[in-house]
């Protein structure tokens, strides 16, 4: 499903206009998906009593159509306008037809009927302001949602819906006014706006529904980023002929695990298993490997020489360089750790690849150490898919992770056409971009996640799938999604506390298997 910007749904409501689908069409779908939508989620209405504020624009209008299907519904509505509309306003004429009460901003003097109406309000409809060019509220907006936000501290049970996107949040960065309302339920229409997935704004969004409103899927063909969904996921799953063997599936290479992270390199390495790879071999220090052999059964080994005990000596890239070519896919850097001697061994393998080398899969602790190489990108051509958190990402760019996670969507886009590799910038709502332009955004955020491990068996995943033929792009952002879903069933079970990264591994085929039944 395309995610838009702003001016990008301006422009698809102007194609639309073109091709003779109304504004009026539009609107009637809008704001009966938002009365359903509504009712939904807070089940039975009738009685209920409801506000709705309709700004100005569309948004405005949207309410109104959504305030006169939840009155023929039974709830009992009141509009709350803080604008006149045009005299032959058809969704005005229409709410006022159908028995809602209309009340107007100008005539309420010292808001005395807003104070009433929300201090009994059960559910407050937000159509203040949509996606329209973000700007400090202020006057009557700010004055409005500074009183509905009192309320809802007062009266947390209040459902708060709102149209498109709450008011005050920016629709393409995320970022918020301080006196956006929070929503208990957003309903964008049409299509997502990248704004509800990038904190603050998502955190102001609650439940998000995305409504079709009519507008033909032909008019966002050109648009280039999108959110994952199950139908998608299910389509670049990596096929599973009945005539295969391991060979069929990919052999993958793992130089990952240190005497401090040993653990590290079993998430890893069951984590690539668990998606299906057909051969993972594990290269780790010498002495590591009956530590691990005891826990990782079904990995093949390549023992490394060590410059201490649990440290993988320089010398040893000779020996990976020398195997690569037997490998599809080179998963490098989780638990490494940051010796002397692990940050030339990664150096000279990266810098020393092979014409026809595999594609890389780099996590943590190498990406760690080509932050500290200027020009890092420029000295390797290798296929790459990149899989850092938001301090790995500012480390790289060389700047503030604040910066990195105000506009995490371009912040990644603009990393992967600047260097020409695959990004995965890891987080709530994780972003995949690709050289292109084109980018993918993953609708999970589970604190459950927030935990060691949990980054090394989406790596593991991530070049298990690499190594199944996909394209580094689909295998990327499918590790992603599998993960975050094996994330999700795992927090169902069991809660957001105490969820252990190893949790995840018996869950990833089970994913898969559901994705399959689909």
């Amino acid at each position: 499903m395309k995610v838009v910007t702003a001016e990008q749904m301006r422009n698809i409501d102007r194609m639309a206009a073109q091709a003779g689908i109304t504004t009026e069409f539009l609107m009637e779908n809008a704001g009966r998906s938002v009365a359903e939508e509504t009712r939904n989620y807070v089940g039975n209405i009738v009685g209920r009593a409801s506000l709705a504020i309709a700004g100005p624009g569309s948004n405005g209008g949207d309410a109104l159509v959504a305030a006169r299907y939840l009155q023929d519904w039974g709830a009992e509505v009141t509009v709350y306008m803080l604008s006149a509309r045009s005299p032959g306003d058809k969704n005005l004429a229409l709410a006022k037809e159908h028995g809602v009460n209309i009340i107007y901003s100008e005539k309420d003097r010292k808001f005395t009927k807003l104070k009433s109406l929300i201090s009994s309000a059960e559910i407050i409809i937000d159509g203040i302001l949509g996606t329209g060019k973000a700007r400090p509220l202020e006057g009557l907006f700010k004055e409005i949602l500074s009183r509905l936000n009192s309320e809802k501290l007062r009266r947390p049970e209040i459902t708060v819906v709102a149209v498109d996107i709450p008011t005050g949040l920016d629709a393409d960065t995320g970022q918020v006014d301080p006196d956006c309302l929070p929503a208990d339920l957003t309903i964008t229409l049409g299509l997502p706006k990248p704004g509800l997935y990038n904190f603050p704004g998502a955190g102001r969004a609650g439940k998000k529904v995305i409504a079709d409103i009519g507008i033909p899927v032909g008019f966002s063909n050109d648009i280039r980023t999108e959110l994952m969904t199950p139908k998608w996921a299910k389509s670049a799953l990596p096929a599973r002929p009945a005539s295969a063997n391991k060979g069929s599936f990919g052999r993958m290479l793992a130089v990952v695990g240190s005497e401090n992270y040993i653990g590290a390199a079993y998430l890893a390495c069951m984590g690539a298993a668990r998606v299906g790879a057909g051969v993972v071999t594990l290269a780790t220090a010498r002495s590591l490997q009956p530590v691990l052999a005891s826990k990782l059964t079904e990995v093949t080994y390549a023992p490394l020489p060590e410059a201490r005990k649990g440290i993988i000596s320089r010398k040893a890239s000779e020996a990976i360089l020398g195997i690569l070519p037997y490998y599809r896919v080179l998963l490098m850097g989780c638990g490494l750790g940051q010796h002397i001697n692990m940050k030339e061994f990664i150096k000279s393998i990266l810098f020393n690849l092979p014409g026809k080398s595999p594609a890389l899969v780099l996590d943590a602790d190498a990406l760690n150490i080509l932050s500290e190489v200027p020009g890092w990108w420029r000295k390797f051509k290798a296929d790459v898919i990149m899989t850092p958190h938001a301090g790995e990402m500012a480390r790289l760019l060389g700047i503030s992770i604040e910066k990195v996670q105000s506009n995490r969507l371009e912040t990644a886009r603009k990393a992967a056409g600047e260097w020409q590799k695959v990004v995965v910038l890891k987080g709530a709502f994780t972003v995949i971009a690709e050289p292109g332009g084109h980018a993918r955004i993953s609708d999970a955020a589970n604190p459950g996640l927030a935990t060691a491990g949990t980054g090394d068996v989406l790596a593991g995943a991530i070049a298990g799938l690499a190594a199944q033929s996909i394209s580094l792009y689909d295998a990327a952002s499918l590790g992603v999604y599998l993960h975050a879903m094996a994330g999700e069933k795992v927090c169902n079970e069991f809660g957001d506390t105490g969820m252990l990264a190893s949790d995840l591994l018996p869950v990833l085929p089970k994913v898969i298997k559901g994705l399959k039944a689909l």
